[in-house]
């Protein structure tokens, strides 16, 4: 049944992959203080390279797009020489890699950065900031329409600066509760302008960062991560959010993306007003009609079965990459993959 993983992919015309199985994102927080990816992180990445896509940690857009230490950016000519040296590596091992691009809206720290906490309203969460739980989140301020427009076009520049470093590609982070996600979400955007209300409102900033970046870098190098379901770092989801979703997913089948790709940690969870069975992956199967990538603490089995049953096109793998660099060669020799454990995320290997 694995053998369909080993199948390459033609994302599109210009794009394709050696096979199906897919590196997620994983913050590791391992960028030196000036938030410039090391050797190490290049060598950890190198050693992936059999995935058929490899999608780099997120990685933030402008100083105030942070909320955890050492993560890595793509703003500054050092970073961007840093990321070259990443994707040469990669490159070198006959891989493809992706850029995530990120801003963590309400979630950043003034810690990190000078300047105000933006989100899409002026609502904030409870809770403190990963390994450095002394900070505790702000109250952010509502993006204004001035600073909405400016965010627009440095996720375009990001994009730029990614393809300049190297990258295949780059994937929007639209997902897990962060600054594009807080706007898709009732719980999260209380706006009464442009940005906010019904749901081609709620929409229009993701879909203004879809157009800037694809402006800049064109479709086909274009992915976008999407969770329809709130459960991370946002409130209980609401019907309002469903319309939100139906409303984008529409307007991306007209943007022909190189894929969407679902972002959840376990897909076993269940949002009844998704409709259907409540799972995230089976919404955008119904709604979307590109590529679509499954996630969510599938094993490579399970994930093969899934796309044989055309619940999705493409499997990715987090945790699973962080103890098996050598996955994909495991699941060719069908040898039994090493079980993760927190322990490792302390060290790159």
């Amino acid at each position: 049944m694995t053998d369909l993983l080993l199948q390459p992919y033609a994302l599109n015309d210009e794009l394709t992959l050696k096979n199906r199985i897919l590196m997620a994102p994983l913050t590791r927080c391992m960028a030196d203080d000036n938030l410039v990816p090391t050797e190490k992180m290049a060598a950890y990445y190198a050693r992936r390279a059999d995935a058929g896509l490899i999608i780099s940690e997120a990685t933030i857009i402008r100083p105030d797009a942070q909320g955890y230490p050492n993560v890595p950016g793509i703003f500054t000519s050092e970073q961007i020489q840093g990321w070259r040296n990443v994707t040469e590596q990669v490159h070198d091992q006959g891989g493809k890699i992706f850029c995530q691009l990120w801003h963590v809206g309400r979630v950043a720290h003034p810690h990190f950065f000078a300047g105000d906490v933006l989100g899409a309203s002026a609502i904030g969460i409870e809770g403190t900031v990963p390994r450095m739980r002394e900070l505790s989140y702000q109250t952010p301020k509502a993006a204004s329409e001035a600073q909405i427009e400016q965010l627009v076009a440095d996720y375009a520049k990001a994009a730029e600066n990614a393809i300049e470093a190297g990258f295949d590609g780059v994937e929007i982070h639209g997902a897990n509760g962060y600054l594009i996600d807080q706007f898709l979400h009732h719980s999260s955007n209380q706006r009464n302008d442009n940005y906010g209300g019904n749901a081609a409102n709620r929409a229009r900033f993701a879909l203004e960062v879809v157009d800037a970046v694809v402006a800049r870098v064109g479709a086909a190098k274009v992915g976008l991560r999407l969770s329809p379901g709130a459960y991370f770092l946002l409130d209980e989801g609401d019907e309002q959010d469903t319309a939100v979703f139906d409303y984008l997913l529409e307007q991306l089948n007209h943007r022909n993306l190189a894929y969407l790709h679902l972002g959840i940690f376990d897909d076993s969870m269940r949002f009844p007003y998704l409709g259907g069975n409540g799972s995230a992956s089976q919404y955008l199967r119904k709604h979307y009609n590109g590529n679509l990538v499954g996630v969510g603490s599938y094993t490579p089995e399970q994930g093969a079965e899934a796309i044989s049953n055309e619940e999705f096109d493409l499997l990715a793998l987090g945790r699973p990459f962080i103890a098996n660099p050598d996955l994909v060669a495991k699941v060719k020799t069908q040898k039994p993959l090493t079980p993760y454990t927190d322990d490792m995320l302390a060290e790159l290997y």
